[in-house]
């Protein structure tokens, strides 16, 4: 079990040519920049490193890139974004979502966000495809968002009560069921199982829904950490060699397991969604003896381990 624990990206900087760069949990909280993150980044850029996102939101590359600025983020810092969202739409359109002449249109059942504007950018990307809340109509699911069961035009969304604080499926469950009986696929474009929110407060995530479809009996083709080819994806659009690269991240689930598959060095957050597992403040460095019993536990191991995304 060997890693390096580092309290500033100075003392690593010199080894890589490019970072990629998970959001939640290391670049900011979906609300505002975390602590030293703007800086660092800014830092990096400056020194000529090749900086790209890499993300499980199930927004398209350019949306999260346009959320940057107001986050506190430029985003001419960054060669680019590759997301489950974007990665999950194209596949969509592939498979589903033909526009050739006479095609009809297939029907998804979409657990989504309720917010209109990230269902209007993720469906765009899938082609001729449409909504319904009937699962008799569905030809198969989407697993985008938690808040909603997304109806054709909007109006008609189904709330999926309190599961994305509360971990209630009894609104998922009654639909993921009938979806099993008439042997549905799902596509899932955010394999997230948790996050943490403004106040430090963990919410659940679509990745748990695909999850529990898979422990009924459905399948489930996921997008995003920790698969490789989206670490690979990155690399390509990068320009480098794996050997000049480190994934920063704070999920050992997702962000390590996956720069472990891509043969790619890591930089474990411990301030992300692991930092109720430490008896430190947010900031602060667990203790080795602390860090190990955790990835011994997950069965991932980083390259280096950091508090924050600081220089």
């Amino acid at each position: 079990m060997t890693f390096t624990t580092i309290s500033s990206f100075a003392e690593i900087a010199s080894r890589y040519d490019g970072f990629i760069l998970d959001q939640y949990g290391v670049m900011h909280n979906g609300s505002h920049s975390l602590p030293g993150s703007v800086e660092c980044v800014e830092k990096l850029a400056e020194m000529g490193k090749k900086l790209i996102i890499l993300s499980n939101t199930s927004s398209p590359s350019e949306t999260a890139l346009k959320k940057l600025p107001k986050l506190g983020f430029n985003p001419d810092c960054f060669v680019g974004a590759v997301t489950s969202g974007e990665e999950a739409g194209r596949h969509i359109r592939e498979t589903y979502g033909s526009t050739k002449d006479g095609d009809a249109v297939k029907k998804c059942i979409w657990f989504t966000w309720a917010d209109p504007a990230v269902p209007t950018a993720f469906i765009s990307k899938c082609g001729n495809v449409e909504a319904t809340t009937n699962v008799d109509e569905a030809d198969f699911v989407i697993t985008h968002g938690c808040d909603v069961l997304r109806s054709a035009d909007g109006n008609g969304n189904v709330s999926l009560g309190d599961y994305m604080k509360g971990g209630d499926f009894t609104v998922i469950d009654s639909v993921l069921e009938k979806c099993i009986k008439k042997g549905l696929p799902m596509v899932c474009a955010n394999p997230d199982l948790i996050c943490k929110l403004p106040g430090d407060v963990t919410a659940n995530m679509p990745g748990k829904i695909a999850q529990k479809y898979e422990a009924l009996g459905g399948s489930c083709k996921y997008f995003g950490k920790p698969h490789a080819e989206h670490f690979q994806a990155c690399l390509r659009e990068l320009g480098l060699d794996a050997n000049k690269v480190a994934h920063v991240g704070d999920s050992l689930h997702h962000d390590v397991a996956g720069a472990n598959d891509a043969k790619i060095s890591s930089v474990f957050i411990t301030g992300g969604i692991h930092c109720d597992e430490f008896d430190v403040s947010i900031g602060d460095m667990p203790n080795e003896s602390s860090l190990k019993s955790l990835f011994e536990k997950e069965k991932q191991v980083p390259t280096h381990v950091a508090p924050l995304l600081k220089f």
